[in-house]
């Protein structure tokens, strides 16, 4: 038995990033020249569950690896982080989720994802994975995993009193019957204007958006980077949240932090309000950070 209850639960990827410092993204068909490489436990299931443990949510996780080299380097990064992952299972023939992600030195990146493992975990286990956890206040989720596994897992999280927060991202269409599934939708510009079908590039079209996003029991939340947040509440009140100006040296995981410091603000019992703002101000930190500092850094006290 559990000495306390899980506060938040993440049902979705991990990869290992590949990191390498180029100039550019390299264009189609060119060769681009890099600079050095490194290792890093990634997938925005696994970033977020760090996140918030490192926030102070007692935090679990729910996921698939193989058993290779990356898959233990991934299991060690959860034990590093404080994350419960005993039910992170072990696939014996898919690989584990990796990527390749290219930096700049603006700090912007992208990347190319190889899911593997992480589509192979079973939504009825991952339910099992839920009770035999304990079950936790709040579910967060992510587009990384195919949808049956989130929407057989926000269905059971929902139905024993739990708040469903997903981010949508990677942006990808989704089933009504998921969508109803959720408390808390938060999206960039690219994945809201995808699923609005409308352009995003202000906080107007944010507005625009989450108005079309809302629905009667589900708050949604915008991103807009360096120009804010969007909050959309199910009662139709709008509340933008302005981004704290900082130098920026890596967006890379900004999304990531910002919903694992939501969560762990929203788990010890903030507002959606409240929360949303301090996790806009923990990303912002954030990206002022080195790639180095964002491993080491105590954000316990932000």
């Amino acid at each position: 038995m559990n000495p306390k209850p899980y506060e938040v639960i993440v049902c979705g990827s991990l990869h290992l990033d590949i990191m390498v410092k180029a100039q550019h993204l390299p264009q189609s068909d060119e060769t681009a020249i890099g600079s050095e490489w490194a290792y890093k436990c990634g997938g925005k299931g696994r970033n977020q569950a760090e996140m918030a443990a490192r926030m102070g949510a007692r935090t679990a996780m729910i996921g698939r690896i193989g058993t290779d080299d990356f898959g233990t380097r991934l299991i060690e990064s959860l034990d590093r982080a404080g994350v419960e992952r005993s039910q992170v299972s072990m696939d014996p023939v898919a690989g584990s989720g990796m990527s390749v992600a290219i930096l700049e030195p603006s700090g912007n990146y992208g990347a190319v994802i190889v899911s593997g493992s992480n589509l192979k975990l079973d939504p009825s286990k991952a339910c099992q994975s839920w009770e035999a956890l304990g079950g936790a206040a709040l579910l967060i989720l992510q587009n990384e995993v195919p949808e049956p596994i989130n929407l057989a897992l926000a269905r059971w999280a929902r139905k024993h009193g739990a708040t469903v927060l997903l981010n949508a991202a990677p942006a990808r269409p989704m089933a009504d019957e998921f969508l109803d599934q959720i408390d808390i939708l938060v999206v960039n510009r690219v994945e809201a204007a995808m699923l609005a079908g409308i352009p995003v590039d202000t906080l107007a079209d944010a507005a625009k958006a989450a108005s079309k996003l809302k629905g009667e029991t589900r708050d949604v939340i915008v991103t807009l980077g360096g120009d804010g947040l969007l909050l959309r509440l199910r009662n139709g009140a709008e509340i933008a949240v302005l981004a704290e100006k900082v130098k920026v040296v890596s967006t890379h995981g900004a999304g990531d932090s910002f919903i694992g410091a939501l969560a762990a603000k929203l788990s010890a019992g903030a507002t959606l309000e409240a929360a949303t703002r301090h996790a806009s101000r923990l990303a912002g930190f954030f990206v002022s950070l080195t790639e180095a500092e964002k491993e080491t850094v105590d954000l316990s006290s932000r």
